[in-house]
């Protein structure tokens, strides 16, 4: 892997190669609109391996480096040189959107093919068959769409002139973030031409999974030979720092008293979207002009917010993991509401951060339900075995393409989890994905248990090396840097630790008391649904399309993920924890919600537990001696031979197994308006299935209340 070939005579000569070189600085001028611009001297040898000796390419440095400028520019040459069209498998919108802008200034014709833009689709397929096509920005998703992985990619494997994987440690089983699609690159990487250069980028890679990377870029046989690229990974214009307090009020008004003092605008980032939603209200109440941004917003309304945050409009915009990768943009802070799990992903949030700029500022506010978030995402793994038989079987014994949403009645995955297993599945070869759905190859198939085990144990390591960086008294940067195996780590002078950031752990007592009553303010909707789950006639449910009969909008005290009354629920759900009474915080939270909702009702209908009855009870004959309304009956336990949960995975399974677990009963409901009592709303189909029972006994309005909800 040494960065240059041995010369030979049919090598480009030294003149050749200075020639190339010069024309490369000239693209780079007109991509950064800059006549001072030049080529580092390792950006150089990048462009050079794959435009003149078109070698493939692992480059892995830190962020803000100039990879894409690297991939732009070998691209303008190869295309001078009569080479097809460079194909970049890139993971976000918001970085296509940023590279095709990029890329247009250069003057280079770049397109992108992703969900949002079905219709340009066959344009764009003519316009790459017409040559029109300088750069084509794919998703790793799509590469397995059956019409463009059957007609549009053999097409370009042959006649491409660069291919690029970028964020490339997700091709790693050992990469922190999980992407099977990724995964199906290797196949693209044996499919291509031989001479075809192949560049990988990432700034997050260790060195086990920059070693992972580099082996598969050589090929199954061993025999393309790879040139890697590590660099330092400091970045000199971050200043890390961490703020630890004890409750979330004082962290919200921290938040509140401090952020006018950080520099330009930036990025507030929380583990879950309730978090987005809550901070970013509580933040906009004191005065601060912020948005909440997660991947369930808008995709229009996204891009719009990433261009106010990139041209100042606002001050920053809160936000979840999916303002991540690859979004450009000066920004002169970052501040992280609650810990991700692993330095890994860390490092990559902060280096949004400091790009352009000299001095930027990175907060790092942890928090007690910090551990809470991380297991419940764990809980996501791999399906387990059995799980993945029975999908085979399912898929076998069908003999014809299944849907995701038809497979979901036979096996008890949520809709993600099985697409995640399916896709995974795909990359293995068991199964294929075709127009219309998946089928099963017939391709023999082995559970993988060890590579679990150890994506499993790597990711509990990465969650204690988190720990660690909130307790080290060493260098912070140092501390990232030593993670990802940079063998140029050294102390940076910059963050808490090295005595170049001073803190304030000042907050005025006005704004923890602000924080505090807003935290403190309980009630969550809970909007009911709308339609039954699909394909549900395969477990002998009669049930389709729009629920007619269902429940009104209902009230929770909390979401289990709230920064409020989360954690109280958190610690009342805790597996293990022994039933009892309602705890009186949550009776005077109930009260509270109640005063706001103001529901007439004249009678509760409550949902029966097996695992918690005294709680429920408890609730039910609380609140109706508040309400001085009667308990005129219970969804009751029919058949506990359905455990309690069963289903919870996916909707049609939950669907089938509530139907068959309870039963109304009750007194009379004719005409009347019911309000639904239960602990915890999981999937909200327990709650649909006991308003649709209610209302077909009678009742005229069904109005479902919890102590929580999951989501």
């Amino acid at each position: 892997m040494s960065p240059t070939l041995p010369p030979t005579a049919d090598r480009p000569t030294a003149e050749l190669r200075q020639q190339t070189r010069e024309q490369a600085e000239a693209h780079l001028r007109a991509l950064v609109g800059s006549d001072a611009a030049r080529l580092r001297e390792d950006q150089w040898t990048a462009i050079e391996a794959l435009a003149v000796d078109r070698r493939r390419s692992l480059v892995v440095q830190r962020t803000g480096w100039g990879k894409s400028a690297v991939y732009f520019v070998a691209t303008l040459l190869l295309r001078q040189a009569g080479a097809g069209p460079t194909v970049i498998v890139s993971p976000l919108l918001a970085l296509m959107r940023n590279q095709i802008a990029a890329a247009e200034r250069a003057g280079i014709r770049a397109v992108t093919i992703n969900s949002t833009n079905i219709e340009d689709w066959q344009p764009i397929h003519d316009a790459i068959r017409a040559g029109e096509v300088d750069v084509l920005l794919v998703s790793p998703e799509r590469l397995n769409n059956p019409g463009f992985r059957d007609e549009v990619l053999p097409r370009l494997a042959e006649t491409c002139g660069l291919l690029v994987v970028d964020e490339a440690h997700c091709i790693s089983d050992w990469g922190h973030d999980f992407r099977p699609d990724y995964r199906r690159i290797r196949t693209l990487l044996t499919d291509l031409p031989e001479g075809i250069p192949v560049l990988a980028t990432t700034a997050t890679a260790n060195a086990r999974v920059t070693a992972d990377v580099a082996e598969q870029l050589e090929g199954t046989d061993g025999r393309a030979d790879v040139l890697v690229l590590r660099g330092s990974l400091d970045r000199e214009s971050l200043r890390l720092g961490v703020v630890r307090l004890k409750t979330a009020e004082q962290r919200l008004a921290w938040l509140a008293d401090h952020l006018a003092e950080q520099p330009g605008s930036g990025i507030i980032y929380c583990l879950t979207v309730a978090a987005t939603q809550e901070i970013a209200d509580y933040l906009r109440s004191r005065g601060h002009d912020v948005a909440a941004y997660s991947g369930q917003t808008d995709p229009t309304e996204r891009h719009a917010l990433e261009q106010d945050l990139a041209s100042g409009r606002v001050k920053a915009l809160v936000a979840t993991s999916a303002l991540g990768m690859g979004f450009d943009a000066t920004l002169g802070f970052v501040v992280n509401m609650g810990a991700p799990s692993s330095p890994v992903a860390y490092y990559q949030q902060v280096g949004r951060a400091g790009r352009g700029t000299d001095e930027a500022t990175v907060v790092l506010l942890p928090a007690l339900e910090d551990h809470d978030i991380w297991a419940y995402f764990a809980s996501l793994a791999f399906p387990r075995e059995e799980q993945v038989r029975q999908t085979l079987e399912v898929l076998a014994g069908e003999g014809r393409p299944m849907s995701t949403a038809a497979l979901e009645t036979y096996v008890e995955l949520n809709r993600n989890r099985l697409e995640t297993m399916l896709k995974v599945l795909d990359v293995d070869g068991a199964v294929r994905r075709v127009r219309g759905g998946w089928e099963a190859t017939g391709r023999e198939w082995a559970y993988d248990e060890e590579r679990y085990r150890r994506v499993t144990e790597a990711r509990e390591r990465e969650q204690q090396a988190m720990l660690d960086y909130l307790a080290t008294d060493r260098c912070r940067m140092w501390f990232l840097r030593d993670q990802l195996d940079d063998p140029a780590a050294d102390t940076c002078g910059r963050c808490d630790n090295c005595g170049g950031l001073d803190l304030s752990l000042e907050i005025s007592e006005a704004a923890v008391e602000e924080a505090g009553a807003r935290l403190s303010r309980p009630g969550v909707v809970i909007e009911p649904r709308k339609m039954w789950p699909t394909a549900l006639g395969n477990l002998g449910v009669d049930l389709r399309g729009k629920i007619a009969d269902g429940a009104g909008e209902g009230r929770a005290v909390a979401r289990l993920t709230d920064l409020g009354y989360g954690q109280a629920l958190r610690d009342l759900f805790r597996p293990g924890e022994p039933d009892g009474p309602v705890p009186v915080p949550l009776v005077k939270a109930v009260i509270e919600v109640l005063g706001d909702w103001r529901p007439t009702v004249e009678g509760i209908v409550v949902v029966e537990s097996a695992t918690r009855p005294t709680l429920t009870a408890d609730l039910a004959d609380g609140l109706s001696r508040y309400l001085r309304v009667p308990v005129l009956g219970r969804y009751a336990i029919a058949d506990p031979g359905v455990e309690p949960g069963q289903g919870a995975m996916n909707s049609a399974q939950r669907v089938a197994a509530v139907g068959r677990r309870f039963r109304l009963d009750s007194d009379p409901l004719e005409g009347r308006s019911v309000l639904l009592v239960d602990d915890l709303v999981v999937s909200g189909w327990t709650m649909t299935l006991a308003a649709r029972a209610a209302r077909q006994a009678g009742a005229a309005d069904v109005l479902p209340l919890a102590l929580g909800t999951q989501s």
